[in-house]
């Protein structure tokens, strides 16, 4: 069970934790960044979603890739940009050395609950 909460409201922001890409069996997705990004995002909309917001909701996001290099940066944004849109949040990308359960990837999001054209 995690500590943490998974969601946090506060005013009209939903503060969603550190996700990974792993499944509901609590392993990692297979196929690396792009899988588990994509796996990652779905879980931070189940967690956005019990908070009363949607991805489309999601002002910024923090992702720290583990994996480096050209080819695992193209996987992220790809993933990224298949899932959010062609008109995503901002994001701030970081570098890491390790990640919770070997993870090549997580994210953290902040969401605002108010109208979505005001964040766009």
């Amino acid at each position: 069970m995690a500590q943490f909460a998974h969601a946090t409201v506060a005013g009209d922001f939903v503060f969603v934790s550190g996700m990974i890409g792993a499944g509901p069996d609590r392993r990692l997705v297979e196929g690396g960044v792009g899988p588990e990004l994509t796996q990652a995002l779905r879980n931070a909309e189940q967690a956005l979603a019990a908070a009363g917001a949607t991805l489309a909701d999601v002002c910024k996001v923090n992702v720290y890739l583990a994996a480096s290099g050209p080819d695992a940066r193209d996987a992220m944004n790809a993933a990224y940009l298949a899932v959010l849109g062609d008109r995503p949040p901002a994001r701030i990308t970081v570098g890491t050395t390790e990640l919770a359960l070997g993870a090549a990837v997580e994210i953290d999001c902040v969401a605002h609950l108010g109208d979505p054209t005001e964040h766009r």
